[in-house]
């Protein structure tokens, strides 16, 4: 007899059908694209700061690997929700190849924030920001894309009657009697999301509100880039603070701290200012040292902190670099940034 051929069929379970090719694949996965994009929640009244030293770019040794770092810190602070970064000087030589570390990490920062449109506005051409163009973008909410909509959108002042680029085709005029400096940067709000993608009810021009920078994560929980202030020292980053009553929640990091994990499992307080401090190559114990106003205040760097943490306990290299640590820390705490603020 002749090999029998037929197959059993395998029972579907639930009375259907094994699901078609073309089923499968209208619901596979379009993996070409990005999904994660930001979404609001819920207005954040909270903010997020880093602290890091500028001698950090003096060690790089050329242009494009001191503009490779800066973007590494930038693009650190993008996907960590950062509100505020604080270049201090701790003490360690910042001059490297003809340049200031303070100045060039400074402007490659403050230009990676800035939405791509607004760049040929508000940043002359300059040497230090030769190799910016090829550095990757933040892709954050601020920097929307042709044909987005949002209630709100980053512009600069072309104008004294109000009007304002935003990014759109058309312009966009500014409310009031009264406007901002020609030439200054300003965030604007719309009366809707369609009329910030640059579509106007009955073909009229769009005219927006100038609101507060900090209005996209205070009034709609939008995560809106970062500030990047200045502080001659490490002293002068708690003094300085933009915010009254300073921070609330502070962390130093330092291989010579406390277990990260340990510190997170504990009961942590809840905040409304957090601080991240990092250290150069020395440390933060070299800021502490530099630092005239810090002698006597306090005994040791560790105490100008809430908590003194390691973030990597039996780290495998002998150093950690101060990007590479960023981006340690700041995953490791990330659920207590979310779940702590106010």
């Amino acid at each position: 007899m002749g090999e029998h051929k037929s197959k059993k069929r395998k029972k579907s379970h639930g009375g259907s059908s094994a699901p078609t090719a073309a089923a499968a694949a209208s619901t596979e996965i379009d993996t070409s694209k990005p999904t994660a994009i930001f979404h609001p929640t819920a207005p954040r009244a909270s903010t997020l700061s880093l602290a890091l030293p500028s001698s950090i770019l003096a060690n790089a040794q050329t242009l494009d690997l001191k503009s490779q770092l800066a973007s590494a810190i930038s693009r650190a602070a993008a996907v960590f929700c950062v509100d505020e970064i604080v270049v201090f000087s701790d003490g360690a030589p910042v001059s490297a190849g003809g340049a200031d570390s303070t100045d060039l990490l400074v402007h490659l920062l403050s230009y990676l924030e800035t939405p791509q449109y607004l760049r040929r506005h508000l940043f002359d051409l300059h040497p230090h920001l030769r190799l910016a163009g090829i550095l990757p973008p933040l892709d954050i909410p601020s920097h929307l894309r042709q044909g987005e909509g949002c209630l709100y959108r980053e512009g600069v002042v072309l104008g004294e009657s109000g009007e304002v680029e935003v990014g759109l085709p058309m312009k966009v005029r500014v409310r009031g009697s009264e406007y901002p400096p020609v030439g200054s940067r300003v965030t604007v709000k719309f009366a809707s999301a369609e009329e910030g993608a640059g579509v106007a009810k009955g073909g009229k021009e769009i005219v927006a509100d100038v609101v507060g920078p900090d209005v996209p994560r205070t009034e709609s929980g939008y995560y809106w880039g970062y500030n990047v202030r200045i502080a001659p020292s490490l002293s002068a980053v708690f003094t300085e603070a933009p915010w009254e009553g300073g921070y609330d929640l502070t962390f130093g990091t330092s291989e010579r701290g406390q277990d990260i994990g340990a510190v997170t499992a504990g009961e942590l307080p809840r905040y409304k200012h957090m601080l991240v401090a990092f250290g150069g190559l020395a440390g933060l114990e070299l800021a502490f040292k530099k630092d005239p106003e810090l002698r006597g205040a306090v005994a040791e760097v560790r105490e100008l902190f809430d908590y003194w943490v390691d973030a990597c306990p039996g780290q495998g290299s002998r150093t950690i670099r101060t990007e590479e640590a960023l981006w340690i820390t700041m995953a490791r705490l990330r659920g207590t940034v979310v779940s702590k603020g106010m």
